[in-house]
């Protein structure tokens, strides 16, 4: 099969009916229809709600014996990892090392254009390489087309290593797909703009990761209800939201919960536990750590 054939058989790539006239639209109505077609999307990821849940199951699984949960992508899809891993430090306090992504191109293709990138299965096997992929990781490749060679050779070198492999794709039946352990594959149709992945396609990768990382993190702990307990306070908007979440928990004015924040070492999750059940930070380090990072479980744990 050759590969303009090949190419014109995917999803994304097909023309959309919808807007065969966006060059001759007035501004307002151009605007709605483009936007019309982002309606879409929020449906497709819901259709996929299964793949997503078994991909956070696994995830979760690998993290928890000690592994990394690590994005490969290329162009838009790649910057959506590196947005979604660069994330999860201040949200979920966690290392910078356990959520990473890397972009075909490296660093500087964030900003700058490396089209001819993605087609190198060398780059993605060199840095695959170089982060010496072991059975403790999760390696989840984005692709809206679902054979961009870089995200393919990465992919192939953790199955090697015995990694679990993660495929987050916008077409059927990829070359992706059938390397992965699990395929996400929310299906949104022809863009707006044709081939234009940045859009819909785009939208729908960012929702899938907001959901495989938010998900990951609440089931390890690092959530409290519908608090991020956890965060890193490292700015001031940091500071005040980690204040607001002491004093509602724990029902005590401003500056009690901002010398528990202190006297906590910063630890928001630490502060809770010793005002709520009146310990010093070691103890409730200790407790913590003993309630597997769980704030919740820690609250009703026995100290013995």
């Amino acid at each position: 099969m050759g590969y303009t054939q090949e190419f014109t058989r995917l999803v994304t790539e097909e023309r959309n009916a919808r807007t065969m006239d966006l060059d001759v639209l007035e501004t307002e109505e151009l605007v709605a229809r483009v936007q019309k077609e982002d309606f879409d999307v929020a449906v497709a990821v819901q259709n996929v709600v299964p793949e997503i849940a078994k991909a956070v199951d696994l995830i979760v699984g690998k993290l928890s014996q000690g592994g990394r949960l690590i994005y490969f992508g290329a162009g838009t899809s790649g910057r959506l990892g590196v947005l979604d891993a660069t994330e999860c430090h201040p949200t979920f306090g966690v290392d910078r090392e356990l959520v990473q992504a890397c972009i075909a191109g490296g660093k500087e293709a964030m900003f700058v254009s490396f089209e001819n990138a993605e087609d190198s299965k060398e780059l993605g096997e060199q840095d695959a390489v170089k982060l010496k992929i072991t059975d403790k990781d999760v390696l989840v490749g984005i692709t809206a087309s679902g054979r961009t060679p870089y995200v393919i050779a990465a992919c192939e070198l953790a199955k090697k290593e015995g990694a679990a492999t993660v495929a987050l794709v916008n077409n059927f039946d990829s070359p992706l797909a059938s390397i992965c352990d699990v395929t996400i594959a929310p299906i949104v149709g022809a863009e707006a703009l044709t081939g234009s992945t940045r859009m819909k396609a785009g939208t729908a990768q960012k929702m899938v990761l907001n959901l495989l990382s938010t998900c990951t993190m609440v089931r390890l702990g690092k959530v409290y209800e519908n608090l991020m307990v956890d965060l890193k306070p490292t700015n001031e908007k940091l500071r005040e939201r980690a204040v607001s979440m002491i004093a509602l928990l724990c029902d005590v004015a401003r500056p009690i919960a901002e010398g528990a924040l202190v006297a906590s070492n910063g630890h928001a999750k630490t502060a809770v536990l010793m005002l709520k059940r009146k310990m010093g930070r070691v103890q409730a380090e200790e407790l913590i750590t003993k309630s597997g990072g769980s704030l919740r479980k820690a609250l009703v744990a026995s100290q013995s």
